[in-house]
């Protein structure tokens, strides 16, 4: 039987489920403390405005020295979702990913890349850029629990 969906649905249906596999990922991934998992959405479940389509945050609870105490501060990691044949980050959005991670001290910026019948794999955005980078090559391959362990 031939699939009558639109192009348009396809995809926001690869969208979702590469959202939701990912936060299975991250989710299942053994570490000492929880992560809380911010998901943005538009109208609808669609994609929606910004860079960033999913904000995994936890409490640190190493000593932060100074007035603050164990569990004052957040780590956060930001993620983009990618899902079917969906292209990849270009030049400009990798360098708006590295704004916005150290606008919030992100310590982490993680592509998640989700095919179907498979787990979503990572990649970490590598912490140099070289001045004529391409956008395919910056990114490493990682295991789920090297960034949420």
């Amino acid at each position: 039987m031939a699939d009558t969906r639109s192009p348009t649905r396809k995809a926001a249906e690869t969208a979702k489920w590469a959202t939701t596999m990912t936060k299975w990922l991250v989710t299942w991934t053994k570490s000492r403390t929880a992560w809380q998992l911010v998901e943005f959405s538009g109208p609808g479940g669609r994609e929606s405005r910004g860079i960033v389509d999913l904000l995994a945050i936890r409490k640190d609870h190493r000593t932060p020295g100074a007035d603050l105490k164990r569990g004052d501060l957040f780590e956060i990691v930001l993620l983009q979702i990618k899902g079917g044949s969906a292209i990849w980050p270009s030049r400009d959005d990798i360098l708006r990913l590295r704004q916005v991670a150290r606008h919030h001290r992100a310590r982490e910026i993680v592509l998640s890349d989700w095919q179907k019948g498979n787990q979503p794999t990572l990649y970490r955005l590598a912490r140099r850029l070289p001045a004529n980078f391409d956008p395919k090559g910056v990114w490493r391959e990682v295991t789920a629990d090297v960034v949420f362990g």
